[in-house]
């Protein structure tokens, strides 16, 4: 029987998570989605333009250049961080289950992006990285990976993909160790190999894990700002100019508070249709394991 005064407790528990997330989720939303219909420069009082701040985001072209080198930084970094992750955690699930090396996988995940970025900067420079030493040295001729419109994005994605993918592949690894034993058990019986174990039973069993991984790993990679803007600065030639940092462009540079304002209500709505999609496709609410 449910105690009357349970309500009551229940809400005073609650109290202090649901005023946290209204003063710093609820409030701040409405009042960009009123600041994305005003034009703002943070000095004068907001002056209502209803959707113009959208109708000017249609028809600009930085921003649609934005999404794409997004896309594009979000597909590198996906394909980088699954693949990756996936080995390492199968590595892990088949060969050692050693707590050092799990804590170990962990350390680049948790320093702090600026410093990832810092090393990578030094380690990726053009006339003093180690990098590009090791390429003289081997006879190649050097390459400006952070200068270089070709390489700039597919480095910060490697860069980023470095410091993620321990955290992405512990969180794989927790996903295989869901699988009971007694499937690879039946499996080797009937003599599958360990690759044909792996792609039929383990990737299929782990649908609602990696449903998860690539949901996390597509929202973090839409938020990329602090590596492009230490290591590139959106350079060059707008090769690295993503939309988080186009959005802290038109907000703190060119002070369009409300333009950027609707740029990020925009980026909220694409990453929602995305997670949706995915979430779809990939049926995360159901398990083979069921």
């Amino acid at each position: 029987m449910v105690n009357r005064g349970d309500g009551r407790l229940a809400v005073a528990f609650l109290a202090p998570v649901l005023i946290g997330f209204a003063v710093f989720y609820v409030y701040p939303s409405l009042r960009g989605a009123w600041y994305s219909l005003t034009d703002w420069n943070l000095l004068s009082e907001p002056r209502f333009v209803g959707l113009g701040n959208y109708a000017k985001l249609v028809g600009d072209p930085l921003f649609w250049n934005s999404l794409k080198v997004t896309f594009g930084y979000v597909a590198i970094t996906i394909a980088v961080q699954l693949v990756a992750g996936l080995g390492l955690a199968a590595l892990l699930h088949r060969l050692t289950r050693s707590l050092v090396i799990r804590s170990l996988l962990l350390v680049p995940w948790l320093v702090p992006s600026v410093t990832t970025a810092l090393l990578w900067m030094w380690l990726l420079d053009a006339n003093l990285g180690f990098l590009n030493h090791l390429l003289v040295g081997l006879g190649l001729d050097n390459q400006g990976f952070l200068t270089s419109p070709d390489l700039a994005l597919t480095s910060v994605a490697v860069i980023n993909s470095w410091g993620g993918v321990g955290y992405t592949a512990l969180l794989l690894y927790a996903g295989m160790l869901l699988v009971p034993p007694t499937v690879y058990e039946a499996a080797a019986l009937d003599g599958s190999g360990e690759v044909r174990t792996f792609f039929r039973i383990t990737l299929p069993l782990m649908r609602p894990i990696l449903a998860f991984v690539l949901v996390v790993t597509l929202i973090g990679s839409f938020q990329l700002f602090d590596t492009v803007a230490v290591t590139t600065k959106g350079g060059p030639v707008n090769a690295t100019r993503v939309v988080y940092y186009y959005i802290y462009e038109q907000a703190f540079t060119h002070f369009k508070m409300g333009y950027a304002s609707a740029l990020a209500l925009s980026l909220v709505l694409i990453l929602g249709v995305l997670t949706f999609v995915q979430m779809r496709l990939l049926r995360a609410s159901t398990s083979d394991l069921a």
